[in-house]
């Protein structure tokens, strides 16, 4: 069963969206977590949205011959068995068995089922298939790149809304991932209230440092901000200049 994840409402949605991954990337390396940036998530259309939402995660292993077959497919643990699970607004996360790069894990007709399903995007390590008809779905997705070969020619699916390693990064259900040309990033869901809180702050802060840099203030001191210059920018949000 899918819980919602606490505090990811529509609001925080929109909050988030009006943040960057690498505004995201900067709050939670504050507290302490270096590792949120899931590596090989690459906009597969440059122009696709920034897409938010709670992890749906999907788990493959490397291909075994007894299990990685064409007749998976309709098994009870497969992927379309998955995508019938997925609720609307979910960001689904797949881990193709550590990045796999030599079998696509979707092509065009699983996307299209997910865009009925009302899935917010697909995040994946790995690589799709029917590269044309995948674009022509809509459905925004980050990843390694294109591979014609089927899924099973290099993975097997083994499960779903289980922790996964994606791009060397843990993501459980229901964190929180944002995703946008930078790539995608992973907000635990236990830290989301404060991050909801600190993000726009940040980049509130660092519009107004860009202020300064274009009337060429020098950086140091600046970025980042000493005592004398966070009373600056303190004074300019009360004043309604930040």
């Amino acid at each position: 069963m899918t819980t919602p994840t606490p505090g990811l409402d529509a609001a925080a949605i929109e909050t988030l969206k009006r943040v960057s991954t690498a505004t995201l990337t900067t709050v939670l390396l504050k507290k302490g977590l270096r590792n949120v940036w899931l590596r090989g998530t690459v906009p597969l259309d440059a122009d696709q949205p920034r897409v938010v939402g709670p992890a749906f995660t999907l788990r493959f292993v490397p291909a075994r011959e007894d299990l990685a077959t064409p007749a998976s497919w309709a098994s009870p643990i497969s992927t379309r068995a998955a995508i019938e699970a997925m609720p609307e607004g979910v960001v689904v996360v797949a881990d193709a068995a550590g990045g796999v790069t030599d079998a696509g894990i979707f092509g065009d007709i699983l996307c299209a089922r997910m865009v009925k399903r009302g899935v917010a995007g697909l995040v994946t390590d790995g690589v799709m298939r029917d590269a044309v008809g995948v674009l022509g779905t809509g459905l925004p997705i980050w990843g390694s790149g294109i591979a014609a070969p089927p899924s099973v020619a290099g993975l097997t699916f083994v499960a779903w809304q289980e922790p996964v390693g994606c791009g060397g990064v843990t993501v459980f259900p229901n964190d929180v991932i944002v995703a946008d040309k930078d790539g995608a990033v992973v907000i635990p869901a236990a830290l989301l209230a404060e991050v909801l809180v600190e993000a726009p702050e940040q980049e509130r802060a660092e519009a107004w440092i860009m202020t300064e840099v274009e009337r060429d203030v020098p950086l140091p001191g600046l970025y980042p901000m000493n005592a004398e210059t966070k009373a600056r920018y303190e004074a300019a949000k009360a004043e309604g200049r930040a």
